[in-house]
């Protein structure tokens, strides 16, 4: 059985999907994957797998350019012939069910990551499209054979009330999982003189980076030994992609500390006292996943995705979302208490043994293709 997987970088794949691609692969399952041409393609090569390269631009909105777009996806589809798609964020989504509908595929898997810069900006762009891609989504999703998993209850409800997918179509699975023998506690930082704060993501503003960098100039103003690092690469490709050049003009002034990216995550939780996020919106971030895992407090915004990781009081702090005198509050309370920092840190690390163990994600997105299989008889 193939089958497809799709998404809008392969980054996302390599970094988000390839331990999923893996484990399908020793289920006897051939695996194709499929993205915008990027780095990480030949790494995915390197891992064993068929990776076939596109030429998309993930922001255009040009006629012209997205039906080639589409009639390349559709060359693919028609070539590779799989027995299910399953397609990761928005466009892939809208894109990629539509085509595998008009082809006749049947099995259609479309993974909603979070419902990404349309619908977590406040921008008339984002507002002016919103309706458009609500309408595409509910389009995507129609027709037998198609399913939609959803990250965070919140995204669940939203879906149903919307009418944009019914509850016998949706299925709940929260992120992609976490490697719990890789991000693992690690000895005990709670005594350290300077507390480190980190907040790990691409660095778009709808992370609520600006509400961070507030935050952290607030707190120094107090001159508490705190130390805040920022780690991530900006997305050009997104539309809230924060500059380089602001970054950098954040580090000159003493803000944060810029690691960039970072490709060994364990270690670098390993040496952090609290991990923060103050996004907008989430489907299940990956890093707060990964933070509990590592047994640290989190800090976070009380919105969906975030509060499907975060428990207020029990494994972290819920703050509103751009309110940096919030973050900075809560930040200031873990500082002064590091007996909580240690209990809601081991909180968080039982909480990741029960719901965030990747192989959790894996036996549920297995039993979702065998489950469509098996009405298609």
């Amino acid at each position: 059985m193939k089958i497809l997987f799709f998404a809008n970088t392969d980054w996302y794949l390599y970094n988000f999907r390839l331990a999923l691609a893996k484990y399908l692969r020793a289920q006897d399952l051939e695996i194709v994957l499929l993205s915008p041409v990027g780095p990480y393609g030949e790494l995915l090569r390197a891992e064993g797998f068929r990776w076939i390269g596109l030429e998309m631009n993930r922001r255009s909105l040009n006629p012209g350019r997205e039906l080639g777009l589409i009639r390349r996806i559709a060359a693919v589809y028609a070539a590779e012939k799989p027995d299910i798609v399953h397609h990761f964020t928005i466009k892939c989504v809208v894109y990629g069910s539509l085509i595998a509908r008009w082809q006749g595929i049947r099995n259609r898997v479309n993974a909603v990551t979070g419902l990404g810069y349309v619908f977590s900006a406040g921008g008339f762009r984002a507002r002016l499209l919103r309706p458009l891609v609500r309408r595409l989504i509910k389009a995507a999703l129609d027709g037998d054979g198609a399913c939609v998993i959803l990250q965070n209850r919140d995204d669940v409800a939203a879906f149903a009330a919307s009418g944009v997918a019914s509850k016998d179509r949706t299925h709940l699975i929260l992120g992609s999982g976490v490697d719990i023998s890789r991000y693992r506690p690690q000895p005990l930082r709670s005594s350290a003189a300077l507390m480190k704060v980190v907040l790990a993501s691409r660095l778009l503003w709808d992370k609520g980076i600006g509400e961070y960098i507030e935050a952290a100039r607030l707190l120094r103003e107090e001159g508490l030994a705190v130390e805040f690092l920022l780690a991530g690469s900006p997305d050009p490709g997104n539309p809230a992609s924060v500059s380089p050049r602001q970054v950098a003009k954040w580090e000159k002034d003493g803000a944060i500390t810029y690691l960039g990216h970072v490709s060994d995550m364990p270690r670098l939780l390993s040496e952090i006292d609290v991990a923060v996020l103050p996004s907008y919106r989430e489907g299940a971030p990956r890093s707060l996943l990964e933070a509990a895992a590592c047994a640290l407090p989190i800090v976070t915004t009380d919105v969906p995705g975030c509060r499907e990781v975060v428990e207020h009081g029990l494994n972290g702090l819920l703050v509103p979302a751009r309110d940096a005198v919030g973050l900075a509050d809560a930040i200031r309370y873990l500082y002064e208490n590091p007996a909580e920092r240690l209990r809601m840190g081991q909180a968080g690390r039982v909480k990741a043994l029960a719901h965030f163990d990747q192989r959790i994600v894996f036996e549920k997105t297995l039993g979702v293709y065998r489950e469509l299989l098996t009405d298609a008889l």
